[in-house]
């Protein structure tokens, strides 16, 4: 295969492992040993910086492809809502994290209805910084609950998980709101 047939399918390539991690890691966390929540983890670091990394490896290479633009966000998506019903199916009342995962829950579902039902009136809801960096708080906070067991111990560590989990749950609805409210504009 030519070296840029290779560059132009890296990104979706790229992608496409992530949706494949977003299967895997919440079946780890479901199982419940240690050793594969430290898996669980590892994988979901990978799957958490490849969203970056397609991204910035489409733009840099000007490889953009519609297939990318559909199957980036899902990606996400996937990856994001397996964990968080894994970790509030496997949570044994040890951190309060039903209510915000619900609120990140209905936001993702929310907006990506949104945004389709825009996009049959010919309006595309653009992602915009602060949602892309509501994803990366969202990664950080899954990452600390996927590990909270292991760290459990120390003094701040439920307060540092919380906060954080807390606080990507409220960016979370900040920025669902962001996108209705620019929805409605075109209603």
């Amino acid at each position: 295969m030519r070296t840029d047939t290779m560059m132009r399918q890296l990104p979706n390539a790229i992608t496409i492992l992530r949706v494949g991690i977003a299967i895997i890691v919440p079946l780890l966390i479901f199982d419940g040993r240690n050793a594969l929540r430290v898996m669980a983890f590892g994988l979901f670091t990978v799957a958490a910086l490849t969203d970056w990394l397609d991204g910035y490896l489409a733009r840099r290479w000007n490889v953009l492809s519609g297939f990318g633009r559909m199957l980036d966000p899902i990606a996400d998506k996937l990856l994001i809502v397996g964990c968080l019903l894994a970790l509030v199916a496997t949570d044994k009342n040890t951190l309060p994290i039903l209510y915000p995962s619900l609120i990140i829950l209905f936001r993702e579902v929310f907006v990506s209805g949104l945004r389709e039902h825009m996009a049959d009136k010919g309006v595309t809801l653009h992602v915009t910084q602060i949602a892309k960096f509501k994803t990366t708080l969202q990664f950080i906070a899954i990452g600390l609950v996927i590990l909270y067991p292991f760290f459990n111990h120390w003094t701040y560590a439920l307060d540092v998980t919380i906060s954080t989990f807390y606080l990507a749950a409220g960016l979370t609805l900040y920025t669902g709101l962001d996108y209705f409210t620019k929805a409605l504009r075109h209603v």
